[in-house]
């Protein structure tokens, strides 16, 4: 029992080492590293999100391989510039992305490829320039500041027994949400 044990424990790892050694020897790339297969990712599904933070902190960049597509991830910041700003052609999302999220977000920046996505990025660029942003952040925040300071001034010249009991905990949690 424990001798078929090991070999379904040891079978995603080898099976990793082993496509990793045909894909170099056939293109004669180097690759970056494999941080595991899908098999890997269903046994840590329960902690997921820990597995994959464990991978990008110990790999900046790692592929991940399944039989049918294989995915790159990254936390290096130059790796990330060159994708999304060099090379961008050659990250595209594709159409197994496309068919997921298109009911969901349409032809969207999220969603499309070359062409379209220049257009739809051309478009958001206006929207979220920094000058934008800041002029939107600042009304926000002076309708919020004023609220609140409202809601302090009544809580401070109100009387305990008939005016307003709180605390400062349900103030900020309004605010922050």
């Amino acid at each position: 029992m424990s001798i078929v044990l090991a070999i379904i424990l040891l079978l995603p790892h080898l099976s990793v080492f082993i496509l990793s050694r045909k894909l170099q020897q056939k293109h004669g790339k180097n690759y970056h590293p494999i941080g595991g297969t899908i098999f890997n990712q269903l046994l840590n599904f329960n902690r997921l999100q820990h597995y994959m933070t464990y991978l990008a902190g110990k790999y900046k960049t790692y592929r991940l391989l399944s039989p049918f597509r294989n995915e790159i991830y990254t936390t290096d910041p130059a790796n990330v510039e060159y994708i999304l700003k060099t090379n961008l052609d050659n990250y595209g999302k594709g159409w197994y992305h496309n068919s997921i999220l298109k009911d969901l977000l349409g032809d969207g920046i999220f969603t499309v490829d070359g062409d379209k996505w220049r257009q739809q990025r051309k478009v958001s660029s206006c929207e979220f320039s920094t000058k934008v942003l800041r002029n939107f952040s600042s009304i926000i925040f002076q309708k919020k500041v004023g609220k609140l300071a409202h809601i302090l001034y009544e809580a401070a010249i109100s009387k305990p027994d008939n005016g307003y009991s709180g605390s400062l905990d349900e103030i900020n949690l309004r605010f922050n949400f």
